[in-house]
């Protein structure tokens, strides 16, 4: 896209960047500090004549990259919870809790690809760019995370 501005660049994919970080680090407040930072670096990469290409692309690899930051300084590494929901009117709390156990066990590469597509909407060619793979090792690794997901999650 031509000469987007930050502020363009936000309203486009801060929501979708904020899910995609609450997930890979299962704390809102820790999405909220790293989403904050993804966007304080389109500014400054702006700021320096920085031109974007892909942009959606750039955007979830700026943040990747900083969820990669934290867990190698030993921060945030998702667990599954420890508590069930006392009750569930409809299932959907358990649901929920049931899903949010199975992501914190996957492996973070797989949890990480399948964020990227299923809640960044990145398409494969996207992914593989920001994962720094081959579009075939996305659709393997995806293939495999969905199964991984439903044996666990006994669908």
């Amino acid at each position: 896209m031509a000469h987007s501005t930050a502020a363009d660049i936000f309203a486009r994919h801060h929501d979708d960047v904020y899910r995609y970080l609450v997930r890979m680090t299962g704390h809102r407040d820790v999405a909220d500090d790293l989403s904050q930072e993804v966007f304080l670096r389109v500014v400054r990469a702006l700021a320096n004549g920085g031109r974007v290409g892909h942009e959606r692309g750039w955007i979830f690899a700026i943040a990747r990259n900083l969820v990669a930051d934290r867990h190698r300084r030993g921060e945030n590494h998702m667990r599954p919870a420890e508590n069930a929901p006392e009750s569930a009117q409809d299932g959907t709390q358990a649901l929920a809790f049931d899903l949010a156990q199975s992501f914190a066990r996957l492996a973070e590469a797989d949890r990480d690809v399948f964020l990227l597509k299923e809640v960044g909407g990145l398409s494969y060619e996207e992914i593989a760019e920001v994962c720094d793979c081959t579009v075939e090792g996305v659709r393997a690794r995806l293939r495999r995370t969905r199964v991984a997901l439903r044996a666990m999650l006994s669908l």
